[in-house]
Formats: structure tokens, sequence, C-alpha cells
């Protein structure tokens, strides 16, 4: 039984592995599913007049899209990840993840860069990077530049990925996985949508205080225990 129920766990390499395909399919789209981020932050970009308010119509629009059960259900057989994951969390993890990537796009961001990426990661899992960008030499309260992201050195990226695994690790660790699905019928789905929506709202919000704003200052600690992650396992 111990054997079985190492084998359950993800390592932080497992996670890197789901972050990075998820990261894939969300920059470059889903065929017949769903478009890129480039052609849905241009057309939001064509609609509003100022990019902020296109960026936050996005957003708007994202975080309604993970309460949508038949929305989210829709993706469940096209996202296909290294490590198995539950329908429902790899629709609302793809959901989040282009959201920021989108935001991160609008702003001006290089989504093939490293560093982009790693700060897209660092956003959805809720990782506090103020104090590593002090280290890196960037002053609080300045908004973040393409250029000025590539200025970051390697080891302060490693150190933000190697947050983010944990953070991962805890929540799509053996107990950390949220699947309402299998309580009572009618009842999971409500539950459920109402947990990915106080996250996504969560994840929005620091979107646009990150990529538009420059604000990287928040509680880690308090925001972490506003969004339950912790998941009863169903016998």
């Amino acid at each position: 039984m111990e054997k079985e129920e190492k084998k359950k766990l993800f390592s932080q390499e497992d996670i890197m592995k789901i972050l990075d395909a998820c990261y894939d399919k969300s920059i470059q789209g889903i065929p017949h599913v769903s478009p890129s981020v480039e052609q849905i932050a241009t057309e939001y970009m064509e609609k509003y007049p100022t990019t902020e308010q296109a960026c936050k119509a996005m957003i708007k629009n994202q975080i309604i899209k993970c309460t949508t059960s038949g929305f989210l259900t829709g993706f469940g057989g096209f996202i296909t990840l290294p490590v198995t994951l539950p329908a429902n969390v790899t629709s609302v993890l793809y959901v989040q993840m282009r959201m920021i990537a989108c935001a991160a796009f609008m702003a001006g961001f290089d989504l093939n860069g490293d560093e982009t990426q790693t700060f897209v990661y660092a956003c959805l899992a809720g990782v506090a990077v103020n104090e590593m960008l002090k280290q890196a030499g960037i002053k609080f309260g300045v908004k973040l530049t393409n250029s000025l992201i590539k200025k970051i050195p390697g080891k302060v990226l490693t150190k933000i990925n190697q947050k983010v695994g944990f953070r991962f690790i805890t929540k799509f660790g053996t107990k950390g996985i949220i699947n309402m699905g299998k309580l009572v019928p009618g009842v999971g789905a409500v539950i459920g949508g109402g947990l990915d929506l106080v996250e996504t709202k969560a994840i929005g919000d620091r979107t646009y205080k990150w990529f538009f704003e420059g604000n990287y200052i928040y509680d880690e600690k308090a925001e972490a225990s506003a969004i339950p992650i912790k998941v009863v396992e169903n016998q």
C-alpha cells in the first residue's frame, strides 16, 4: 500500500511537465476548440478603446467561463497532459492559464520567453515574487516590460519555479485535488463552480496588478488561506 501511495504523489518534475504542456496548449490554442492567445488578445484590443479596458473585459469573461460547467466539460477530451488529472481540474487550469497569458501578451510580453512563462506560472500559483524581484534589483511599483523581465537572473527564475512547484505539489498531491463531482448529484457542480469562481477571481485580480500595474505586493499567506485547495478524497 505504501508503494502505491507514493506513486500517486506528484513530484516537482511532474508539476513542471503539467504546467509546460498546459502552457503550450494555452498559447497555441486547441484546433477546432479554442483559438490562440494572440488571436483572442487581438480581438479584445480591437473591440475596446484601450488595452487596459480590453484586458479587464477579457479577465471578466474568463472568470465566467471557469464557472460554466458546460463550457469546461467541452475541453476534457482535448487537453492531454503528461500526468493524469481529472478533466474538470485540467479544464479550469487551461482557462486560468490562458487568461494570464492573454493579459501578458496584451501588456507586451513575449509569450515564447522563459521569463514570461515563469511569471505566468507564478501568477497562476499565487507565489509572492516581490522580494525576489527586489533581490534582482527591480524596484517595487515598477511595471515590468519585456526588456526588463529579460534582465532577471536565471537563478531568480529558478527560485520562482521551485516555489511554483511546491505550491502545486500541495494542490495536486494525493490529498490536494478537489473533485466535487463525486459528491451529491447536482450539488457538486454548484460547489465546484463556486470554488473555481473564488480562485479564478483572485488570479484575475493578481494578473491585472502584476502585468498592468506593476503591483507584486500582496499577502501570500492570507490569499492562500482564502482559496480552498485541500481535498477530501472520495473512497
